[in-house]
């Protein structure tokens, strides 16, 4: 399944998210200046995951953070796949 990430409007001024769902998992990706809420040493763009079924914080995908969209993009496409793949 691929995702498609969309812009989610936040109050954060200097932070921009994207956002998007699988039917079992929920993905974010956050980009914001070096200055800004999430991002105090390297800039770049943050991906992260959590199930969609309980209520435990995210998890940061690794290789985060990210020097383009696009490559955050594929951390979390391949992130999904290996959630998907694996066995409770």
């Amino acid at each position: 399944m691929a995702l498609h990430f969309s812009p989610v409007n936040t109050p954060l001024r200097d932070s921009e998210v994207w956002h998007a769902e699988s039917s079992e998992y929920s993905f974010e990706i956050s980009c914001g200046s070096q200055n800004g809420p999430r991002l105090h040493d390297r800039p770049g763009f943050i991906a992260s995951w959590r199930s969609r079924y309980n209520n435990k914080p995210a998890i940061t995908v690794g290789g985060s953070p990210f020097a383009t969209f696009a490559e955050a993009e594929q951390a979390c496409q391949f992130m999904l796949g290996y959630l998907s793949r694996r066995v409770i």
